[in-house]
């Protein structure tokens, strides 16, 4: 799967004559190009143009005299092929403002729905705009309302936004909007599976907990996240999300959720192999009212404990119950 967007860092003497050779003629050669002043300015000391593709791909390049930095969701031009790749949040502050603010008004122009959520917008631009995730991630926002299923684009949109807003994830931003994925094929599953680590951040946020992914373990599996806070203490949280019944070959409610737990606790998930200490939610943010009822209505053990079952609305409500002795305080627990 490609990567989300990043720069490149091309040391060495740059001007302009170096800039048509090895960047502008090959991209013209091979798939059509326009090079143009960029739509802002770049920082002092540098020097910047914008690439714009035939196809609708579009690279930026900022130099001075001794490096350039690129960035772009299109074939890279062979005279950067071996230059080392960073993070918008590695990169020097200004070249990576400018940068975002580039590509951010390429966003808007591309897909103005998203103007009323520069939060959400910010986090997910290097998806937004990857080379081959930039139609499917943003067709999951725009007609698959992020995973919610009874909800408008809107009501899910605002929601994230909000989260989003609060800045809780921004030292993270590469890693959680990686998530969401940068493949050309569409797969609102695996996206809605990835929206549920969000939903489980904001509800321990909420609750008053400092979150943070990815968590190495001994077993060299990676846990969804660690939550803290001074009055609780720790904990490591596991993240998944069922599909609903009539999405799947299973025939109820009660089957789904146990059926995708299970992939965590048998064999080589994360869970079997850690050996406990293991807090696993369970999202049911993707079930309708009817599937969901039947699920509170029973309350089944999902093989693992301890454990969260909860469904999520975009209206921040939430609902759910605990199995075993679960250490985050969560007040709506039923």
């Amino acid at each position: 799967m490609a990567r989300p967007l990043r720069f490149r860092l091309a040391p060495g003497r740059w001007d302009i004559s170096r800039v048509n050779r090895d960047v502008f003629q090959p991209l013209d050669d091979n798939l059509g190009a326009t090079m143009s002043a960029p739509w802002y300015d770049p920082p002092e000391g540098y020097e910047a143009r914008r690439f714009d593709m035939d196809n609708g791909d579009t690279a930026l390049l900022a130099w001075t005299d001794d490096h350039a930095y690129w960035v772009g969701n299109t074939e890279t031009p062979s005279s950067l092929w071996r230059t080392d790749k960073e993070a918008f949040s590695d990169a020097p502050f200004d070249i990576s403002r400018w940068a975002q603010r580039e590509l951010i008004a390429e966003l808007f122009e591309q897909s103005p729905w998203l103007k009323p959520y520069p939060y959400l917008s910010w986090f997910f631009l290097p998806v937004f705009l990857s080379k081959d995730g930039r139609e499917t991630t943003r067709s999951f926002f725009y007609d698959h309302a992020a995973g919610f299923p009874d909800a408008t684009r809107d009501e899910a949109l605002e929601f994230y936004e909000a989260f989003f807003a609060t800045g809780v994830l921004d030292e993270y931003r590469e890693v959680m909007a990686g998530k969401l994925g940068t493949s050309e094929y569409f797969d609102p599953t695996r996206m809605a599976a990835a929206m549920g680590e969000f939903d489980v951040a904001y509800l321990l946020t909420e609750a008053g907990y400092d979150v943070t992914p990815e968590i190495e373990v001994a077993t060299g599996h990676s846990i969804d996240f660690r939550a803290e806070n001074t009055r609780a203490g720790g904990a490591l949280i596991e993240v998944t999300r069922p599909l609903p019944p009539n999405r799947r070959t299973v025939s109820n409610p009660v089957a789904a959720i146990r059926d995708t737990a299970q992939t965590k606790t048998n064999g080589e998930g994360q869970l079997a192999e850690h050996g406990g200490g293991v807090t696993l939610f369970v999202d049911c943010s993707s079930f309708p009212d009817d599937d969901w009822g039947a699920i509170m209505g029973e309350r089944p053990d999902v093989r693992h404990r301890p454990a969260v079952v909860f469904r999520l609305r975009p209206s921040g409500d939430v609902e759910g119950y605990a199995k075993g002795s679960v250490p985050v305080d969560l007040p709506w627990l039923a």
